[in-house]
């Protein structure tokens, strides 16, 4: 008598880790340019400076960073911050990234083009976990309704969000992991470029219940979180922009220290970028109690100007780095116990 065949098999196949999912990556590559084309046009103009390899991977890395903003602020492409409903609402969407991100780097699919995206550029280059967590971290931040209290704080906070992005940025340029040195000053890049979007958006940021100067500087101007955007503190809110933008300036100069170090179309793109940016903060600086009325930006005009003066930076190559001696690295932002 012959014994009946089982329907299902007992063993259950894994699906195979890929990079990417299992994308092409030219699939990848078209859909995160077209990402950053439409949600940056600052770092899309400062990407075409890179060699085409460098440049695919930058937008491989914008797409996931893009994707993750979006999810945690339940948002569109950057767009007007959605209904962010309870503290739980939040998390989950926080943890919806950690989960995607994981499957990612572990070469499975997604579903996301986005998340695959990383998976494809953080196998090439070698991008780790942690360094994708330390930047979900900054997400995890908003969504327990996080305030900074101090300059560290802050600091801290723009670690999170954007120095550990130019940190992933350096290794995808080819900067070893061991280079501590080159390291630190790109996360010195990204914490300017946060500095200098936390000054511009500020009033935007109120509106969303958020602030991200510390409270000992409100605190020293008889406020607390929200007072400092209403319109008719403006010019007392002006008063503390020389301040943040002299923090800016002071991680812009340093982040140049390690951009002598990069190859030229590199360093120069990476100027190029710092230019820009630093250009944002300078003009919130320079319109006093205006700097809100609207929201500023770096024109057309303007970035052709700031790429070519940083293309004769990038050829003359000695930067003079910030006025005070260097006295910190990105292992003093990165989170510390009961944090």
């Amino acid at each position: 008598m012959n014994t009946p065949r089982p329907l299902t098999t007992s063993k259950i196949r894994s699906t195979p880790a890929r990079a990417g999912g299992g994308r092409e990556r030219h699939f990848l590559v078209d859909k995160a340019h077209a990402a950053i084309e439409e949600g940056s046009h600052s770092f899309a103009a400062a990407s075409k400076l890179f060699d085409r390899r460098t440049r695919e991977r930058s937008w491989l890395l914008y797409a996931w960073c893009r994707k993750c903003d979006d999810i945690a602020d339940n948002q569109e492409k950057g767009g007007p911050l959605g209904e962010q409903g309870t503290a739980k609402n939040a998390e989950d969407r926080i943890q919806a990234i950690r989960v995607l991100t994981k499957r990612a780097l572990e070469g499975q699919p997604t579903a996301d083009f986005a998340f695959d995206s990383l998976g494809m550029v953080a196998d090439e280059c070698g991008l780790t976990w942690e360094m994708a967590n330390d930047m979900i971290g900054g997400f995890a931040l908003d969504a327990a309704r996080w305030q900074p209290k101090t300059e560290a704080d802050m600091l801290r906070y723009c670690y999170h969000v954007a120095g550990s992005v130019g940190i992933m940025m350096a290794v995808i340029m080819g900067v070893p992991r061991d280079d501590g040195e080159t390291l630190d000053r790109a996360c010195d890049l990204g914490l300017a470029f946060q500095i200098a979007n936390i000054a511009r958006d500020i009033t935007e940021d109120a509106e969303a219940g958020r602030c991200y100067l510390p409270a000992t500087w409100l605190a020293e101007l008889d406020w607390e979180a929200g007072e400092h955007a209403l319109p008719e503190n403006r010019f007392k809110l002006a008063s503390l922009m020389p301040r943040l933008i002299a923090l800016m300036e002071k991680h812009e100069a340093a982040s140049k220290l390690g951009a002598k170090k990069l190859r030229f179309r590199q360093r120069w793109a990476v100027l190029s970028a710092a230019n820009i940016y630093g250009a944002i903060g300078r003009k919130v600086l320079y319109r006093g109690q205006l700097a809100w009325d609207k929201r500023v930006r770096v024109g057309g005009l303007e970035k052709s100007w700031h790429v070519t003066t940083a293309f004769f930076e990038a050829i003359w190559n000695r930067p003079k780095g910030p006025t005070e001696p260097i006295i910190w690295s990105r292992h003093d932002f990165r989170p510390v116990a009961g944090w």
